[in-house]
């Protein structure tokens, strides 16, 4: 095995609720081919990521990386907080 670590999935979206204590909800867009129309489509889905010192707020936007397990649904830590408080 060596020094090898395995890939990490690293996603980028915005902070849309706080679920509970360090545990933000971040929405994540992405942009796929739609397989029969060719067309361009929008897909979402929300992750709950872990955020030990609370720094995340409501509609930030932020990098979190994928760890092992902590709850049943966090899979994955904050790592950073790469635009503060954007609204639309």
């Amino acid at each position: 095995m060596g020094n090898e670590h395995a890939h990490k999935r690293v996603v980028q979206g915005k902070i849309i609720s706080i679920a509970g204590n360090k545990s933000p909800v971040v929405l994540v867009e992405r942009k796929v081919v739609h397989p029969k129309y060719r067309k361009i489509v929008k897909r979402f889905k929300k992750y709950i990521i872990h955020d030990e010192e609370n720094r995340g707020k409501v509609g930030d936007i932020v990098t979190a990386v994928e760890c092992k397990p902590i709850s049943r649904r966090k899979a994955f830590n904050l790592k950073e907080i790469v635009i503060v408080g954007v609204s639309e």
